[in-house]
């Protein structure tokens, strides 16, 4: 029997997403969209050192989309280009079922029962894309 589709955890994490403006003053700016799902984000940041200092994101998504924003936002401050792209194929993989390791990423078992739903993969990887699309331009 699957586990229900939305978990409080993931209901909880999604409501706790800062309903931030963008940043004025972003080193890179990025707009995407999933193809799987049709989910959106915006995401800026500010930079220092090569590494973010500040960052803001508009989502349209899913419940799991606005929790795996609000978990990415929440963690991605001090982060390095090289840590952003790493995560993002972790994840990737860990989605997929080729790797069971957990990507290392604070609070991302939240996101477990997204693994049996492919449906749900395109929303979740959205801000960790525009994260690692933004490192690289900034």
């Amino acid at each position: 029997m699957r586990a229900p589709a939305y978990t409080k955890d993931i209901l909880r994490l999604a409501a706790g997403l800062p309903d931030a403006s963008l940043l004025d003053a972003a080193d890179a700016s990025v707009d995407l969209r999933s193809p799987t799902c049709g989910a959106t984000i915006s995401l800026t940041i500010a930079c220092a050192d090569g590494r973010v200092t500040d960052i803001a994101a508009r989502v349209a998504a899913c419940a799991y989309g606005q929790a795996a924003t609000a978990l990415m936002l929440s963690h991605a401050r001090g982060v390095d280009r090289a840590r952003a792209e790493g995560v993002l194929i972790a994840l990737e993989d860990w989605l997929n079922g080729s790797d069971a390791i957990l990507p290392d990423w604070p609070g991302i078992e939240a996101l477990e029962p997204a693994r049996e739903r492919p449906g749900r993969h395109g929303a979740i990887l959205l801000p960790f894309k525009a994260l690692a699309r933004a490192m690289e331009e900034a």
